[in-house]
């Protein structure tokens, strides 16, 4: 039982361990709507797409790694201690990995705005 669920509570965590390290490793070449980074300002020309994709490989495995790890130390503690809390614990828990995977797409758009302009073009320095 608490194996099935360590496992449960690290899918979020690994996900992004998985694709960030996928997305650095072996971006996805050509815009698509299937795999990759997906925004409008991400698909709007090759250098946005390689730019957020990057961006977001590595935010993510960043991200992944730390939740990861704070979601071991955390459920090993709260098995030691309390069996009872770990539904309200996990759940808190859960919520906060879904908040850093959805939110880890604020970062990235505000690098993308900080680079390129509307076009999708770098952005002059002054």
């Amino acid at each position: 039982m608490n194996v099935f669920i360590f496992i449960n509570y690290l899918l979020i965590p690994g996900v992004m361990i998985l694709f960030g390290g996928l997305l650095l490793k072996k971006p996805p070449k050509e815009i698509n709507g299937l795999y990759g980074y997906r925004t409008t300002m991400s698909m709007k020309n090759k250098d946005t797409w390689d730019f957020a994709n990057k961006a977001i490989g590595k935010l993510w495995l960043t991200l992944g790694i730390a939740l990861f790890m704070i979601t071991v130390i955390s459920l090993t503690v709260i098995l030691g201690v309390n069996k009872e809390l770990l539904g309200k614990y996990g759940l808190v828990l859960f919520y906060l990995q879904i908040a850093a995977l959805i939110l880890s797409i604020f970062p990235v758009e505000i690098k993308l705005k900080k680079k390129f302009n509307r076009n999708g073009t770098i952005k002059k320095a002054d």
